[in-house]
């Protein structure tokens, strides 16, 4: 009976197009939207400030050797820019001109400036938009660039009248070493989105089939005949609970595929692309290349996470009166989702402990970022696993108390 309850709400859902289109196609095509376009765009929007050239307000005279450093392009022996100069343009009102967007920054020298180290220290005044990124990584970054290595060059000329070399400047260098393990590093800066997006498509394959399933099927008319049939509650509640868990899991499956092919776009694409755009591109994205453990971790985390938010949306779409007033009470739900995801961007500074793997939801989008980033603990994503479970067996214990209470059924 149990099954033929779950099969009669499945049937349901894949009526409607619109449902299967939410759980199957959205994955595929927004998670390597996500996880692969964004970054694919802040790189090329970098790179191509980098390498377009623009305009630098000028106040007063500047040594014709920094004149001839801001201006001139950086190539390749190949002659591709790396990184363009700037125009620059001579303004009365630096501020102002910046202010406008005459230029895009613009520089002022405090007082003459030394063409020669030793000669005293000047100031060079730049305004930019420092709340900008197009403008920090635009003329603001390279006259910062420039500046530095004119710097050096004017030691580096001094020192050589004194018969000393270039490193004198730095008698110890630092090489950073990146201590991060491959998974690391190949999982990028944003890989705190993946859990955000695998429980939001969870979230969203089970949302449909949960509320039509109670607060649908109350709507209708319909839950009144199947309470009256000879089928206990408890079938009823695990059929429906079965079924909304059905399609959550559908939606998280998709969900890891989706990631798994941004995985190989990015590969493809960092093969074709060996520049900076590319390489930013792998730092940013990352990629998604899982052993058979860690898929086994994914998978699972993800399966009893579909089975807590199923359980938590049948109890709220069974206390609802309609369609429409369980969709005021899922979402917050949402919000529940979301918030816990969106810190993960700070997980580095949490120091998690069991009792936050074992929370329900939260341990689990722990556990797929760990598991993401390589350093997953068989240990905790147990308990993130037990955690989800201990969740869905509250949730549905109250749902079932909820199918039992006439007042809760019948209230419309």
């Amino acid at each position: 009976m149990v099954w033929q309850i779950a099969a009669r709400d499945l049937l349901t859902t894949l009526r409607d197009r619109r449902t299967l289109s939410a759980t199957i196609l959205m994955p595929l095509i927004l998670i390597p939207l996500f996880t692969l376009g964004l970054p694919l765009l802040m790189g090329n929007l970098i790179g191509g400030q980098q390498q377009a050239r623009q305009q630098l307000g000028v106040v007063g005279t500047l040594p014709e050797g920094l004149r001839r450093a801001l201006t001139t392009d950086e190539t390749l022996p190949d002659g591709t820019v790396t990184r363009a100069g700037v125009d620059l343009v001579p303004v009365t009102d630096p501020l102002k001109a910046v202010r406008d967007g005459t230029v895009e920054a613009a520089i002022q020298p405090g007082g003459p400036l030394p063409a020669r180290a030793g000669d005293g220290t000047g100031t060079l005044k730049l305004y930019a938009k420092l709340s900008n990124l197009r403008a920090r990584s635009g003329a603001f970054g390279k006259v910062q660039d420039v500046v530095d290595g004119y710097n050096r060059q004017l030691a580096t000329a001094r020192l050589g009248t004194l018969g000393l070399g270039a490193d004198t400047l730095e008698p110890v260098r630092i090489q950073p070493v990146d201590a991060s393990s491959a998974q690391e590093q190949r999982s990028g800066q944003l890989a705190f989105l993946i859990p955000m997006l695998m429980m939001q498509f969870i979230l969203a394959g089970a949302l449909a089939t949960a509320l039509d399933a109670t607060a649908g099927e109350k709507e209708r008319g319909t839950l009144e005949s199947l309470l009256v049939a000879p089928v206990r509650r408890a079938e009823v509640v695990t059929g429906k609970l079965l079924a909304t868990a059905t399609t959550a899991l559908t939606s998280a499956a998709f969900s890891v595929m989706g990631f798994l092919l941004s995985g190989l776009i990015m590969r493809a694409y960092q093969s074709a692309n060996p520049g900076n755009v590319a390489t930013f591109t792998q730092a940013m994205g990352g990629q998604l290349t899982l052993s058979a453990a860690g898929v086994l971790t994914l998978l699972g985390v993800a399966a009893t996470t579909a089975l807590l938010i199923s359980s938590l949306l049948i109890l709220v779409g069974i206390y609802a009166r309609s369609f429409k007033e369980a969709q005021t009470y899922v979402a917050p739900i949402n919000l529940l989702v979301v918030l816990p995801a969106v810190t993960l961007q700070f997980a580095d500074f949490l120091n998690a402990s069991a009792a936050l793997y074992a929370t329900p939801l939260i341990g689990g989008m722990l556990s797929i970022l760990d598991t993401v980033k390589g350093s997953g603990e068989p240990a905790y994503a147990a308990l993130a696993v037990a955690g989800n479970l201990a969740g869905t067996a509250m949730f549905s214990l109250l749902a079932l108390r909820s199918f039992g209470r006439e007042e809760v059924i019948f209230r419309n």
